[in-house]
């Protein structure tokens, strides 16, 4: 699987901050605009409890834990759709990641500038936004104005286009984004054509001071109500907290920050495994003495694709599936006693493969 999310936001906001706690890649972090030039691309390991409690029935040789990578964009500024800043390029990087990871800013602190001289998340958001939306409606008006030329002809397609490409454009010109329209079979495919920058999925990210990681503050407040409507995930993520994480050497000391915080776990971690739902993505495991492996599949798959993940032959020869199911792999601790329990099922072509489900694929080529 090769998707990403692509972290964007205005500069300043902790982009590169966060991004540096998710791979620990050291990008350049700066108290200024655009420390970010070129798209820092990370793999991040995606955590997953599963896989740890797998391995302790297995006993494998090597654990390998699935993955997805993260882009850093370049921040943005007013005037990034007329090629403002380093808006082309920014706008050019977002088309090409699959979800956006948006950071805001939701901290005070006069130490640290602000591109439009205050903290206001709620305006950062609008700035972003509009700047997105006229990229868009630019792609939109210029796909509109032929399709309209060819609809003359009385093409029955090429007014089915004219019509759905109305019915975005009247979104967009009412200032929300391309992701609120529910369309369905060639009008999904209309717009799923343009790879349009506001109708991919979004992630928001409010990063916070250490003491509103928890419970938020004023600032979160006031961009949670604004949101509330675009079926949209927010989550807190301190960028400070995790930078100063990802410079403790042990798992006890990490443990033991996180205590003091009043935190269960890293908030890099909720990020990713927001990210990992975000992208409709799922884990499928196998499991066996030389590995204990993960691997990502599209939410809906079925087992001859999932099975392609491995190796293409998988999929071309595919014959059968032995799947577990992960609950009862726990309940059994074993493969062979899963199926001394009758729990091992055999699924043909159309098996859609669920998430956490232990597999064996018989194929032949």
């Amino acid at each position: 699987m090769a998707l990403k999310a692509g972290i964007v936001g205005l500069p300043n906001v902790g982009k590169s901050t966060l991004f540096n706690a998710l791979t620990n890649a050291k990008a350049l972090a700066a108290n200024y605009p655009f420390a970010t030039k070129e798209p820092n691309v990370g793999i991040i390991t995606v955590p997953d409890e599963r896989l740890e409690k797998l391995s302790d029935f297995v006993n494998p040789e090597k654990i390998l834990p699935t993955t997805i990578e993260i882009v850093d964009i370049a921040g943005l500024i007013k005037g990034a759709s007329q090629g403002e800043g380093l808006g082309n390029q920014f706008l050019a990087n977002i088309r090409e990641v699959d979800a956006i990871i948006h950071v805001v800013r939701c901290f005070d602190n006069d130490n640290v500038i602000h591109v439009e001289n205050k903290v206001d998340p709620v305006n950062d958001k609008e700035i972003i936004d509009t700047e997105l939306l006229l990229k868009d409606l630019e792609t939109v008006e210029k796909r509109l104005d032929k399709s309209k030329k060819a609809a003359k002809s009385g093409n029955k397609d090429d007014v089915k286009r004219v019509e759905v490409l109305t019915q975005i454009k009247e979104v967009m010109d009412d200032g929300r984004p391309a992701r609120v329209l529910d369309l369905e079979g060639d009008a999904l495919a209309i717009l799923e054509d343009m790879y349009l920058l506001t109708a991919k999925p979004i992630l928001y990210v409010c990063n916070v001071n250490e003491d509103a990681v928890i419970d938020g503050n004023a600032h979160t407040t006031a961009f949670e109500a604004l949101v509330k409507d675009e079926r949209a995930q927010v989550i807190y993520i301190s960028a400070g907290i995790e930078a100063d994480i990802v410079e403790l050497d042990s798992i006890e000391e990490r443990l033991e920050f996180l205590s003091e915080m009043g935190l269960k776990e890293p908030g890099v971690n909720k990020l990713i495994t927001a990210t990992y739902k975000l992208l409709n993505l799922i884990t499928y495991f196998t499991a066996g003495e030389k590995e204990v492996r993960a691997w990502t599949i599209q939410e809906g798959w079925k087992a001859p694709q999932a099975a392609g993940v491995i190796h293409t032959d998988f999929e071309k020869g595919f014959i059968r599936a032995e799947v577990i199911k992960y609950d009862d792999y726990l309940q059994f601790g074993s493969e062979s006693a899963v199926k001394e329990a009758g729990k091992m099922g055999i699924e043909g072509k159309e098996y859609v493969v669920g998430d956490g489900d232990v597999m064996h694929f018989r194929f032949n080529v």
